[in-house]
């Protein structure tokens, strides 16, 4: 057995140097932290500056085509001091938290507890995609939203066209979500986008590293 031990070993030079370095990899190569579970599990792009200046909202894309939307971290809103006060879903000529879309349950992702998109803790969870014949559907300028500061609201849109499968209700009560953690718990909903609807409205995004140069944001 040794000598079958030492003849694998003579044949492989440098093998077990091969296997301390993908086992123990270089301190100076790894990242300062750990990915969020938005970074790992979603592609996010943003819509700057949708539809009027300063309205500016992201949309985090899973691999199964889910859209979460929500606002950027250079909306307007955000530059009031005391920031989002309320958050009103009665927009157009229904109030958004009032959709409730029904059908066949089919399980789509895992992200950890859908209401914290990216927290320290996890626990695994399914989201469940609802898949009823009763979904609305939404064109990219439709509002999901009003946002009120002290001084101004303003209106946040689907920037997707798609299914609306869930608003974000928390944010009636607890508006502060918005300015504590818009891109997780604060997030104001989720979209499924057709594939061919979602190469239309990708041209007209930008990914995360425009967005920076764009909005001079870390």
């Amino acid at each position: 057995m040794k000598d079958h031990i030492d003849a694998v070993e003579s044949n492989n030079p440098g093998g077990e140097e091969e296997l301390q370095r993908l086992l123990a990899p270089d301190v100076d190569s790894l990242p300062l932290s750990p990915p969020s579970a938005v970074q790992s599990n979603f592609v996010s792009y943003f819509a700057p500056d949708f539809m009027k200046p300063g309205h500016d909202q992201y949309v985090y894309r899973h691999a199964n085509g889910l859209c979460v939307i929500g606002l950027a971290p250079s909306h307007v809103a955000f530059k009031d001091k005391v920031g989002v006060t309320a958050v009103d879903f009665n927009v157009g000529k229904t109030d958004r938290s009032g959709i409730k879309v029904t059908g066949k349950r089919k399980k789509v992702f895992r992200i950890g507890e859908l209401r914290c998109l990216a927290g320290q803790r996890f626990k695994e969870a399914m989201l469940l995609l609802i898949c009823g014949s009763n979904a609305r559907h939404f064109e990219s300028n439709s509002a999901l939203c009003k946002v009120c500061t002290n001084d101004a609201s303003y209106i946040v849109r689907c920037c997707v066209k798609g299914n609306l499968l869930e608003v974000n209700d928390r944010l009636i009560k607890q508006p502060g979500l918005l300015n504590s953690s818009a891109d997780r718990e604060g997030y104001i909903a989720i979209i499924m986008p057709k594939p061919a609807d979602w190469l239309k409205i990708k041209a007209s995004l930008i990914d995360i590293e425009e967005y920076k140069k764009l909005k001079e944001v870390c």
